[in-house]
């Protein structure tokens, strides 16, 4: 679907979307629709139980005196309300909408609204951004399809008087997109397709766009000691590797500390040895979450030319049991030289990121780390599918990525840390286990982790219940999600670039 920008003007085709303040007020352009078709609106207003609230549609076929397809009232809610979530949120439905009626060309009237958050140009680049978001579709592998079952709408046209101000603020929005829709095919695709040595392969094309790509493999991996990372792949005929993507926007501080980001990427999860159940294990291929989203990030921030210095690594196996595999019991030796019992092989990610944080840190010496990852079924008994987990050994780091997340919708809970549910990894073989008690399952990860990132501000985001929706949102389909791409470029945005 092709969005494009243009002068605000009635429309000879199609359908066009118009929007309405709550308590049924009239935009500029609904008026003009309403006086057109001789009060044919504010008579379906009246009719309906439409008041005008932000997630409020009203479709009409367009009445005789009108060469359009039909007209499509959306809900503005109260003007003060109109922020960029809102907007996004209303061009989603919009687009959806659009689609399952079976239009092709649209157009979305942005009228000036006393009293709203942001400018028209503002709320034409929100409304567009929303509709591509929700416009994403995973369907290369649909041969049979009925014509009639995919997306019809081939032309969005958003109407701006400023067209050129609604471009500029689109602008980093789109390239922002182009990094979510990235990470949601690399999580979307099956693991016989996306496994370590492709992954990496993806992650290289990112160097067209200026990323500095560079893939370890099992041999430099294993001379740097990463005896944690290596344990979890050695069951796969998977090579794993460590891929290093390096963004250095800060032109006026090269040698700038960088921000550093770091994805656990378990391209399958069997669970090893300690094998999961059969029923529902298909869903493992989006183990590699984590890692879709550093990358997709470090697209986005690269797309946007984000004026930052960034350092992406993600840790990339296949944990399979076989006669090589990892087996309970086992002490392996991580990077850092402290020593794990492997109690669970189905806790394989903490060791994946044990490496991969000791690595950055120790390597790059961030100004902080973030690492995300589908981490534990712990955190959604927790905290549902409605908040990602947040831990954190820095108060103000943790406030930046709430505070980020609110205001893109990718809301965080902060989580607790302490030196009680740190003594439930301590092993009497070696210097920690890789799993603790039953209970507090998402702490006692997070405890595993924040051993292996010293003094660095740190902060882990267990995403496992934000990775995947099972059911349509306004600006998210089905499927991947991509939660985090737009929460960590915001937190960078708003803290981390040179002005």
């Amino acid at each position: 679907m092709k969005i494009a920008f243009a002068k605000s003007e009635l429309p000879t085709s199609g359908a066009i979307v118009a929007g309405v303040l709550e308590g049924r007020t009239l935009t500029s352009t609904a008026a003009a629709l309403d006086r057109q078709t001789n009060g044919a609106v504010t008579r379906a207003l009246a009719g309906s139980r439409f008041k005008g609230k932000s997630d409020d549609m009203l479709p009409l076929i367009a009445p005789s005196g009108l060469e359009l397809s039909r007209i499509l009232l959306v809900g503005l809610g109260k003007p003060a309300s109109l922020d960029a979530l809102t907007l996004q949120a209303i061009g989603g439905r919009a687009l959806s909408h659009l689609n399952s009626v079976g239009e092709t060309t649209a157009a979305v009237a942005i009228d000036a609204v006393d009293g709203a958050k942001l400018s028209p140009a503002e709320q034409a680049a929100n409304l567009a951004f929303g509709a591509r978001l929700r416009s994403y579709r995973f369907d290369k592998y649909r041969t049979t399809e009925k014509p009639e079952n995919k997306p019809s709408l081939k032309k969005l046209t958003v109407m701006a008087d400023d067209v050129a101000g609604a471009k500029k603020a689109y602008e980093p929005l789109d390239r922002i997109g182009d990094g979510i829709f990235m990470t949601r095919d690399l999580v979307s695709e099956p693991a016989n397709v996306i496994y370590p040595e492709s992954l990496a392969e993806q992650a290289k094309t990112l160097s067209e766009l200026g990323v500095e790509v560079e893939v370890l493999g099992e041999k430099q991996m294993k001379k740097l000691g990463m005896g944690a990372l290596l344990g979890v792949g050695q069951g796969s005929m998977r090579e794993s590797q460590l891929v290093v993507m390096r963004w250095m926007g800060a032109a006026k501080r090269k040698d700038q500390a960088p921000v550093a980001f770091v994805g656990k990427g378990v391209t399958f999860d069997t669970g090893g040895i300690s094998i999961k159940p059969a029923g529902g294990m298909e869903d493992m291929k989006w183990d590699m979450a984590g890692s879709g989203v550093v990358i997709g990030l470090m697209r986005a921030l690269a797309g946007r030319k984000a004026k930052v210095n960034a350092v992406g690594i993600v840790g990339l196996v296949e944990n399979m049991p076989s006669g090589t595999a990892q087996r309970p019991g086992d002490i392996v030796t991580s990077m850092s030289g402290q020593t794990i019992e492997v109690i669970n092989t189905d806790a394989e990610g903490r060791l994946v990121l044990a490496d991969a944080l000791w690595y950055c840190r120790d390597r790059f010496k961030p100004q902080f780390m973030v690492d995300l990852a589908t981490l534990t079924g712990a955190i959604m008994v927790a905290l549902g599918k409605e908040h990602a987990g947040l831990f954190s050994n820095n108060d103000e780091l943790a406030e930046r990525l709430l505070a980020a997340g609110k205001t893109v919708g990718e809301p965080l809970w902060r989580m607790p840390l302490g030196d009680n549910y740190d003594k439930q990894i301590n092993s009497d073989a070696a210097d920690m286990k890789n799993v603790g008690g039953r209970n507090g399952g998402s702490i006692t990860a997070a405890q595993f982790l924040q051993r292996f990132v010293k003094d660095t501000p740190w902060a882990h985001l267990d995403i496992a219940g934000m990775a995947w929706s099972d059911k349509d949102a306004p600006i998210i389909p089905k499927g991947a999600t991509a939660f985090g791409v737009r929460l960590l470029d915001r937190f960078v945005a708003d803290h981390y670039e040179e002005k």
